[in-house]
């Protein structure tokens, strides 16, 4: 597959990441040379300096013979103008990066008349994601297919957790009666993410995910050695566009929302917007705001400013004031994997869940949906098993699965299964694969 990526920001660097561990043919455009020159120097890709607008250089690198053109520099309007001119060049498929999200939900106008065949914001789907983070409170990250019917949960053991210096064995024997797979241990000291097996240990301040139907997220509480908190009480810290929507996402479902936001202009244009929402004027590093608003009868804060360090600061105080669940927006990438050495509870990145959104188009077989988990640099995928694929003719235990993989449970026909050795695939299940990157194309030939 020829991809053409145009924007070499942080959207652009991890798909580019993404797609360089295949023998993808990758090019990826920008003006900065300096992003070019890093990109140069860690990833096996093709990089070209100049305008993603120019149609003399979309044809230089083959624009006619490409499938896909990814258009996301930080100009909504620029990557229109991308995929428009790609289109007609003859691209096979363009993605464009958006910020008004109106355009994502309108039956005026058909955009695919125009070249562009499918708009991302990242904006939306953090908006989406914050809603899901708090809707399951005991958990760090969480990921929901077939409308919940299986979830991956992130958490964080803490000295409560009767798993602790146990082996996943040893657990799955103790909890026989839960339905879960223990998917990636994110450990303390190690950079690998750990694909568990019989003998893996739990230990302390290990970032677990789990594999787990609905019907048995409750029950995988005291496993965890953590309770259900109900979140009511919401403050959000910024007036962004992710904050805006976030509080009418949580407004729909019935929290209780405050939005504080500096400007005051903003603010009367939320409060207008917002009509369930208490929009309050003022600035949300004052600590003295903060306790006047009754900071400590919150169930959760989000912060969701457009700096990285008050939305974390911001948190750390919300904590110290005793607010159950954190949720920080950060723009640098770097930041992703430190929030459970500091205290927080997650740190969201839109460009990078923005980057996993698209990369579902680039996959190979029938993937139906992926996402990223925070703290992991690793994918898991929602596969339609097709007929006569290579994993529904043996058991999974004699499948050859790669280490680096592993199947954490199977839809079919809308029940969610428990994927366990003696589990055989059929065609048209829909199965749940974490996978780290040196292994998702043993896997996709694997499925298809």
């Amino acid at each position: 597959m020829k991809i053409i990526i145009a924007g070499a920001g942080d959207v652009g660097f991890h798909l580019a990441k993404l797609l360089s561990y295949e023998s993808q043919d990758t090019y990826i455009i920008d003006f900065d040379g300096a992003k070019l020159n890093y990109i140069n120097n860690h990833l096996d890709v093709i990089t070209k300096k100049g305008d993603a607008t120019s149609i003399k250089l979309l044809k230089e690198i083959g624009i006619s013979s490409a499938d896909l053109l990814l258009a996301v520099t930080e100009s909504q309007n620029t990557n229109f103008t991308i995929s428009v001119i790609g289109k007609a060049l003859g691209v096979k498929k363009t993605i464009a990066r958006i910020n008004n999200p109106e355009f994502l939900n309108n039956d005026v106008i058909n955009f695919k008349e125009y070249g562009v065949d499918f708009m991302i914001s990242p904006e939306e789907l953090a908006a989406k994601e914050i809603k899901l983070l708090l809707n399951q409170s005991s958990f760090n990250d969480t990921v929901a297919f077939e409308n919940g019917v299986f979830n991956i949960m992130g958490t964080t053991l803490g000295y409560k957790s009767p798993i602790l210096n146990l082996t996943v064995k040893e657990v799955k024997e103790k909890y026989c009666l839960v339905d879960f797979i223990t998917i990636a241990i994110k450990r303390e000291g190690i950079a690998q993410t750990i694909i568990p097996r019989g003998d893996t240990v739990y230990k302390i301040n290990d970032q677990v995910y789990f594999s787990v139907p609905s019907y048995s997220i409750k029950k995988l509480h005291p496993i965890i050695g953590k309770e259900h908190v109900d979140i009511n009480n919401v403050m959000i810290l910024g007036g962004s566009s992710i904050g805006e929507k976030t509080a009418r996402n949580l407004c729909i479902d019935n929290f209780k929302v405050k939005l504080i936001e500096r400007k005051k202009g903003k603010a009367l244009q939320l409060a207008e917007n917002l009509r369930n929402t208490l929009v309050i004027n003022g600035d949300g590093r004052n600590l003295e705001l903060l306790e006047e608003e009754n900071i400590r009868e919150m169930d959760a804060f989000v912060a969701v400013t457009g700096d990285s360090e008050t939305n974390i600061m911001s948190c750390l105080v919300a904590k110290s004031k005793g607010v159950k669940k954190t949720v920080a927006l950060v723009e640098n990438m770097d930041y992703i994997n430190i929030s459970q050495t500091i205290g927080i509870d997650t740190l969201i990145n839109k460009k990078l869940i923005a980057a996993s959104n698209i990369f579902r188009h680039i996959r190979k077989g029938e993937i139906l949906a992926l996402a990223n988990l925070h703290n992991i640099d690793a994918e898991v995928f929602e596969f339609e098993v097709q007929p006569n694929a290579r994993v529904t003719q043996k058991v999974v235990k004699e499948l050859r699965f790669p280490r680096e993989a592993i199947i954490g449970g199977v839809i079919r026909e809308g029940k969610a299964l428990m994927s366990f050795g003696d589990f055989q695939l059929q065609s048209g299940d829909k199965a749940i694969v974490f996978c780290l990157p040196e292994a998702i194309s043993i896997v996709e030939d694997l499925f298809n």
